[in-house]
């Protein structure tokens, strides 16, 4: 059988107000080998579908799309939490971001 796995955000909202850069954690439980997971974010906004910004696998950062380079980043610590920084925020980044894991 499969091990359940469960992946929590705690940040409901982030409000810029005066920062230019923002971070929001996802903690995982019940992944094997964390650190050589991939963990993928996605951003939705109402208009359009999901899409999703990048992974973090166990020694590189993959965008879907290499302009997105400088303005998301992502970074593991300890055994569990998956880490995303948003650079350079403007109205243009408001959404939804989300967490995802899965395993082939």
């Amino acid at each position: 059988g499969q091990a359940q796995v469960l992946l929590e955000q705690r940040e409901v909202s982030i409000t810029r107000g005066h920062k230019t850069s923002t971070s929001m954690d996802c903690i995982a439980e019940g992944i094997p080998d964390f650190q050589h997971a991939d963990t993928h974010w996605y951003r939705h906004t109402p208009t359009k579908a999901p899409e999703r910004i990048l992974y973090t696998g166990a020694r590189a950062i993959s965008y879907n799309d290499s302009s997105y380079s400088n303005k998301y980043s992502s970074s593991k610590k300890g055994t569990n939490v998956c880490t995303l920084t948003i650079n350079d925020i403007n109205s243009d980044d408001e959404g939804t971001y989300y967490c995802a894991y899965w395993h082939f």
